[in-house]
């Protein structure tokens, strides 16, 4: 998926004439985790699952992996909650602008899309609604629909070392997949694990850090993958309501969630939307959000009330 993945754990005591557990064998563990996911649900990858129904014909159901099926269903969920700013169907798009796999923004000869390229895509995409069969978990691709699951997979793929690790007995580690994070525990020092949250810029006052017991943290940005064209940023970050990237100058959002995959999705939907609608819909869903928004050449940050009362509780 284009990003790299990492693992601390506190490995505890063994009995005597137990086996010892390995740092190799958990890292070859968690690998193949990992590369279930890929298998299922990469848009780098042509073979994966999630290429095999990008490529599949009109009108046709296809038979999905439990993974992939219970990560679409999910990120579907959200789309309806969010009222379309967050759409793993809206794959084309990121295409489009060249956030895809192919004919990217940083390589030679691209060419922003024209207004007109963007209208006559939606066009071409509206009323192609994807289905799901719940019971046979199966999804209806309609014709042309790209899924795109980089707004959850990576949080998705942190729960699943996660479920690894507790799996193989262990209760206190530390695991991040592309940035996006999940602890559990404490470090053998008797410290939680304690991250300072991702910032575009040094905040006055310091780096906010959370304690993640039992935790996750996922933040979404226009300050890592972007391009300028005609001295406007255009961040990765697509409105599937407009086809465009995002303008609303938020320079990212930190969701805190029990799960990673939640925390990832809603990150995205949340600086989709924006700060006063982003905001709002956090209120209304009960999310720890933090939004950081420029403002001058500094960044002003809006806290939900969740995410308030969780440093208060730290």
């Amino acid at each position: 998926m284009g990003t790299t993945w990492s693992a601390r754990v506190a490995l505890p005591g063994r009995a005597a004439g137990a086996p010892p557990l390995r740092a190799a064998d958990l890292q070859a563990g968690l690998q193949r985790e990992l590369d279930q996911v890929v298998a299922e649900m990469s848009h780098w990858e042509p073979g994966s699952d999630l290429g095999r129904f990008n490529r599949a014909g009109a009108c046709t159901w296809q038979a999905l992996p439990d993974g992939f099926f219970d990560v679409l269903q999910y990120a579907m969920g959200v789309a309806r909650d969010s009222g379309g700013a967050c759409d793993p169907c809206a794959g084309a798009l990121v295409n489009l602008w060249g956030f895809g796999p192919s004919g990217r923004h940083d390589q030679p000869g691209f060419v922003p899309p024209s207004a007109r390229d963007v209208a006559t895509l939606r066009a071409g995409m509206a009323g192609r609604l994807v289905e799901l069969d719940i019971p046979r978990k199966r999804a209806f691709q309609p014709g042309g629909v790209q899924l795109d699951l980089s707004a959850v997979a990576k949080g998705y793929g942190v729960d699943r070392l996660a479920q690894y690790l507790e799996g193989q007995g262990l209760q206190h580690y530390l695991v991040e997949v592309g940035g996006e994070l999940r602890g559990a525990g404490f470090k053998p020092d008797g410290q939680p694990w304690w991250v300072a949250l991702e910032d575009p810029a040094a905040m006055p006052g310091g780096a906010i850090a959370v304690a993640l017991h039992g935790l996750a943290v996922a933040t979404s940005g226009d300050y890592r993958k972007y391009f300028m064209q005609d001295a406007t940023r255009r961040p990765h970050t697509i409105d599937p309501r407009s086809g465009m990237p995002i303008t609303n100058a938020l320079a990212a959002v930190t969701v805190v969630h029990e799960r990673a995959m939640a925390a990832d999705a809603w990150s995205t939907a949340l600086t989709v939307l924006g700060p006063q609608d982003g905001l709002a819909l956090a209120e209304r869903k009960g999310l720890a959000a933090r939004f950081l928004l420029r403002q001058g050449e500094g960044l002003r940050e809006i806290l939900s009330s969740r995410f308030q009362k969780m440093l208060e509780e730290e």
